[in-house]
């Protein structure tokens, strides 16, 4: 499925209600984005592992699966978006 980065980037930004107005730099935004990932997985699997034992709802099972797909598509895309960038670096005439 291709996914362009922009689209990825907004669809993952409006599950996110708790977005944080100091992220505004590109370090910032970069460290943000990789500690939502970090928890939107664990999240993710905290809810699977009430799952098998009953303790959750499976509606909430299948949309933190939904929201970690999303979540690993969109690292997936800026990943080869850098790949594909530092590859045009390399072949950059000095």
């Amino acid at each position: 499925m291709d996914v362009r980065l922009t689209q990825a980037l907004k669809s993952y930004g409006a599950t996110k209600t708790d977005i944080k107005p100091e992220a505004t730099d590109g370090l910032n935004a970069f460290s943000g984005a990789a500690q939502d990932f970090a928890d939107t997985l664990a999240k993710t699997e905290q809810i699977a592992e009430q799952a098998m034992v009953g303790k959750a709802d499976p509606h909430a099972l299948v949309e933190a699966l939904a929201n970690t797909q999303l979540a690993v598509e969109t690292a997936v895309t800026v990943r080869d978006r850098v790949v594909e960038a530092y590859q045009e670096i390399l072949r950059m005439p000095v």
